[in-house]
C-alpha cells in the first residue's frame, strides 16, 4: 500500500514540469515581441533615413544587421516554443489535435527526448549561423587571408547545415 501511495506521488511530480512550459511560453512571446519591436525599429529608422536623404556610412549594414539580429531572436523563441510543445507533450498530455493534416503535425509533435533534442539541436545551430552572419557583416577584412578564413568559415557551415539536414531523413 505504502508503494502505490508512493508510486503515485511520485507520478504526480511530473506535473513539475508544467513551471516550463509555463515560463518557456512566456519567453517565447517576450522574444517574438522584442524580435518584432527591433524590425519596427529598424523600418523607422530606415523610413526616416531615407525621407531625410541622409545616408550614414554603414547604413546597409546597420539595417540588415538589425534584421539578422531579429531573426536570431525568432528562431531562440522557436526553440522555446518547441521546448515547451515537447515538454508538455512528453511529461503532461498528448496534444488533441483538432482540424489539422498530417503536416500540421510533425512541426511540433515530440514522441521522445531525443527527438525534442533533435528539434532543439538543429534550430540552435540556425540561430548560431545568422549569429555569425550578423558579425560577420561588422568586420572589416584587411588581407587576403582574412577573406580566406571567411570563405573557410562559411565554407564550414555549409557543410555542417548539409550534414544536419541529413540526420534524422534516413529513418
Amino acid at each position: 500500500m505504502i508503494e502505490k501511495l508512493f508510486e503515485k506521488a511520485m507520478w504526480q511530480t511530473r506535473f513539475l514540469v508544467i513551471l516550463a512550459v509555463i515560463f518557456g511560453l512566456v519567453g517565447a512571446v517576450v522574444l517574438f515581441v522584442v524580435a518584432s519591436l527591433d524590425i519596427w525599429g529598424v523600418a523607422k529608422y530606415t523610413f526616416t533615413t531615407v525621407v531625410t536623404g541622409a545616408h550614414p556610412e554603414n547604413f546597409h549594414e546597420d539595417i540588415v544587421s538589425g534584421i539578422i539580429g531579429a531573426v536570431d531572436l525568432y528562431l531562440i523563441a522557436v526553440v522555446m516554443l518547441i521546448f515547451s510543445f515537447g515538454v508538455y507533450e512528453l511529461f503532461i498530455s498528448q496534444f488533441n489535435h483538432i482540424n489539422t493534416t498530417k503536416e500540421d503535425l510533425k512541426i511540433l509533435s515530440i514522441t521522445s527526448l531525443d527527438q525534442l533534442k533533435d528539434k532543439i539541436a538543429k534550430v540552435i545551430v540556425m540561430v548560431l549561423v545568422v549569429n555569425f552572419f550578423q558579425r560577420v557583416l561588422h568586420t572589416n577584412y584587411t588581407s587576403a587571408l582574412e577573406m580566406l578564413y571567411f570563405a573557410l568559415a562559411v565554407t564550414a557551415l555549409a557543410v555542417g547545415l548539409f550534414f544536419l539536414g541529413k540526420i534524422g531523413k534516413n529513418k
